[in-house]
């Protein structure tokens, strides 16, 4: 499996503390069967993250896994907030895609969903970039599933937070979520292994195996599309909103 979404460098954001932490993060995630990682550190104005550095970084970390003799393969990435993304250069962008692709994680700005994420997603477009919108389940609103919808349909996806259709009271909300055809991918968005999201993923793609809408395209959800935004391909949706 491919965990989109982590915070598995140490010491860039309010992730892993330290690169015992990250390896503790590690060992999670070869425990539950993730082979890659795409470290996403928040990109956004209230952490002082150099991006000129991530490479070395994410490089340092791989090495360390290999000295532990740990499974698992660290990809480029970041977690490009909403109000960031048009002040990054092409450069910049490149660097903070997930893998070796062209996909950018997303993150909307708090609250609920607006239209200026409808131009951000429009304004990678233009600059060669796809979006996948991190955490949707943090922007709740009335017509969140609609705006979800026309971002897909402006070439978007849509990746969940793991954890969340596990713990109540969100796995109900979550599993109408992704009934409604609006969730495509999963990542972990593990912080730390002293506590909270925990990196895993196995679990949740088996609360999807039950969900009728999604249950024919988990092995899509969890293999093909993850890759295939890591490769910097094109991704082919097998289904579709229904809002």
């Amino acid at each position: 499996m491919v965990d989109l979404h982590s915070h598995i460098l140490p010491g860039v954001d309010d992730g892993a503390l330290d690169a015992g932490d990250s390896l503790g993060l590690a060992r999670q995630a070869v425990d539950d069967g993730i082979a890659w990682v795409c470290a996403t550190p928040h990109i956004r104005h209230d952490h002082d993250l150099r991006i000129a550095e991530l490479a070395a970084r994410v490089e340092d970390l791989n090495s360390r896994l290999r000295t532990a003799e740990l499974p698992l393969s660290v990809l480029p990435g970041g977690e490009v907030a909403e109000t960031a993304v048009e002040g990054l250069t092409d450069e910049e962008l490149d660097v903070v895609a997930l893998g070796a692709g062209r996909w950018i994680l997303l993150e909307p700005r708090p609250g609920p969903l607006t239209d200026t994420l409808d131009d951000r997603v429009a304004h990678l477009v233009a600059r060669g970039h796809r979006a996948l919108i991190a955490h949707p389940e943090r922007h709740l609103s009335a017509d969140m599933y609609e705006r979800l919808a026309a971002l897909v349909a402006a070439g978007a996806l849509v990746q969940a937070t793991a954890d969340f259709f596990l713990r109540e009271p969100t796995a109900e909300g979550m599993r109408a979520l992704a009934g409604s055809g609006l969730v495509h991918v999963l990542g972990s968005d593990a912080h730390s292994s002293h506590g909270g999201r925990p990196m895993h993923l196995a679990e949740a793609f088996s609360v999807l195996a039950g969900i009728e809408a999604v249950a024919d395209h988990v092995e899509w959800m969890r293999d093909i599309a993850p890759r295939a935004i890591v490769e910097g391909g094109d991704v082919v949706l097998p289904f579709g909103p229904v809002v």
